[in-house]
C-alpha cells in the first residue's frame, strides 16, 4: 500500500465498496430505465470505480498489478455468483467483459495526476 496515514481505514472503505458491489450483484435486481446495454455501463462503471480507488490505496508495479487481477477475478466471481446464488438473477460473460474493461480503465489512472489524489490528501506524516 503506499505511505499515508490511516492506511488500515482506507483499505477497509476499499473492502466496504466491494462488498456493496457484492451487495448489488447478488441482491435482488433492480428495475432501471429501458436503455439498451445500461447494465454493461453500470458494470464498467462500478469496476472502474473499484479499480481507480485501487490506484490510490496501492504501490505502482506488483502491489497494484494484483490488485487489478483480484478486481477482474472478483468481477468474474460475481457474474458466476449470479448464476448459481441467485435465482432472480443470470450469469453473462459480457458482463465479465464490461466489468474487466472496467478494471483496466480504473488501472489507467494510474498513469494520470489523479494516481496520488488520496496520498496528497492525506500524506504520511513522514514527511
Amino acid at each position: 500500500m503506499k505511505a499515508f496515514r490511516l492506511p488500515w481505514l482506507w483499505l477497509g472503505l476499499w473492502v466496504a465498496l466491494l462488498v456493496a458491489v457484492a451487495y448489488a450483484s447478488l441482491g435482488a435486481p433492480r428495475s432501471g430505465p429501458d436503455v439498451p446495454a445500461s447494465d454493461k455501463w453500470m458494470h464498467l462503471s462500478t469496476y472502474f470505480l473499484v479499480a481507480a480507488a485501487g490506484v490510490q490505496l496501492f504501490r505502482p508495479g506488483r502491489p497494484l498489478l494484483w490488485a487489478a487481477i483480484f478486481a477482474v477475478s472478483y468481477g468474474v466471481a460475481m457474474e458466476i455468483g449470479q448464476g448459481t446464488l441467485t435465482a432472480d438473477r443470470t450469469m453473462d460473460w459480457r458482463d465479465a467483459v464490461a466489468n474487466a474493461a472496467g478494471v483496466g480503465l480504473g488501472v489507467l489512472t494510474s498513469r494520470t495526476p489523479v494516481r496520488d489524489a488520496l496520498l496528497r490528501a492525506v500524506p504520511s506524516g513522514r514527511d
